[in-house]
C-alpha cells in the first residue's frame, strides 16, 4: 500500500507512537527497508535527498513499484528539498510527500517559499512538511545543538499561514556523528505537542540515543529521521562478515542485512512495530 506519510503520522500522533523515517538511495535500501518493515508489522515511511540517487524519476518508479506491492502502508517522501524544481521533480516522480527546507531563511521568506510549494502539492494530493528552528551539522554541535530552537508561538503562526502537513521542529538534535550524547530539550517538545496541530517531526535521529529518542516519541514526535546509523549498521555488518575477504562476493547482501537490522530496531524503539 502506497499512502503520504501524512496519514500515518495522523495515526502515530494519535497512538503515541512515532514512525521512522528511513533514508533510501537505491533498490537494495528500499528492499531492506520494507521487508523490515514486513517483518515488524510497522507502517515505513522512507526519505531520500534529491540528489542520492542518479535518476529521481526512475527511483521514484522502482519505489513505487515495491511499495503498492508491500503488506505493510509505505510512504515515499523527499528530504530537505532545496529547490522549488526539486519539489516539482519528487512530485513528478510519483513521491507521497516531499520536506520542504528552508528553515535558514528569515520567518517571512520561509513562510512564503513554503507556501507555494504547499499551494502546487496539494493540489496534485502529496503532503508537505516543512522545518521551523534549524537542525544544524552534528559536528558543529556546539553551535548548531544549542541555538535555533523552534519558538511554539512562532510554530502556531507557520502552520496556519503555510498550511503544511507536518513540522519538523528544532529541539536539540543535529544531522549526522555527535561527539557524546545530545541534549534534547524536553519541556520545548512538551509545548510544542500542546500548541501546534499538525504532527512533529524529529531530524537528526543518528546517534541520539534510544533512551532520548523512545522519550521524543512517547512525547509528541511522530516521525523520526534516520539515516547514518543505517549506512554505518550496513558497513559494520559488512565488516564483521568479511574479515578473512571471502565475504566480499555476499557484499550487497550483507550490506542488505546490516542496513535492515538498523531499521528494525528503530521501528521497535519508535513504538511503530505492530501498528500496520
Amino acid at each position: 500500500m502506497y499512502i503520504s506519510m501524512i496519514e500515518l503520522m495522523k495515526k502515530a500522533r494519535e497512538g503515541h507512537y512515532c514512525v521512522p523515517a528511513i533514508a533510501v538511495e537505491n533498490e537494495h535500501s528500499v528492499r531492506a527497508a520494507i521487508q523490515a518493515a514486513e517483518e515488524k508489522k510497522s507502517p515505513l515511511i522512507m526519505i531520500a535527498l534529491y540528489k542520492v540517487n542518479p535518476d529521481i524519476h526512475y527511483f521514484g518508479r522502482i519505489v513505487e513499484d515495491l511499495a503498492i506491492r508491500a503488506k505493510v502502508p509505505v510512504a515515499m517522501c523527499q528530504d530537505h528539498g532545496g529547490t522549488y524544481a526539486e519539489a516539482m521533480w519528487a512530485i513528478r516522480a510519483g513521491f507521497t510527500d516531499v520536506m520542504v527546507d528552508r528553515s535558514t531563511l528569515p520567518f517571512e521568506e520561509n513562510i512564503a517559499q513554503v507556501s507555494e510549494i504547499v499551494k502546487v502539492a496539494h493540489a496534485v494530493g502529496v503532503g508537505v512538511e516543512a522545518e521551523l528552528g534549524h537542525v544544524g551539522m552534528a559536528n558543529q554541535y556546539e553551535t548548531d545543538g544549542t541555538g535555533g530552537f523552534t519558538v511554539p508561538e512562532e510554530a502556531i503562526e507557520f502552520v496556519e499561514r503555510t498550511g503544511v502537513d507536518a513540522l519538523a521542529v528544532a529541539i536539540g538534535t543535529a544531522h549526522g556523528v555527535y561527539s557524546g550524547v545530545p541534549k534534547l530539550q524536553f519541556d520545548l517538545l512538551a509545548e510544542l505537542r500542546e500548541k501546534v496541530p499538525v504532527p512533529l517531526v524529529l531530524h537528526g535521529g543518528s546517534g541520539t540515543g534510544d533512551e532520548n529518542l523512545k522519550k521524543a516519541c512517547q512525547m509528541g514526535i511522530c516521525k523520526l529521521n534516520i539515516s547514518n546509523d543505517l549506512k554505518r549498521g550496513a558497513i559494520a555488518n559488512l565488516n564483521e562478515k568479511c574479515k578473512d575477504g571471502m565475504g566480499a562476493y555476499a557484499m550487497y547482501p550483507l550490506l542488505y542485512e546490516g542496513y535492515k537490522n538498523v531499521a528494525a530496531h528503530y521501528m521497535t524503539l519508535c513504538g511503530s512495530e505492530g501498528k500496520a
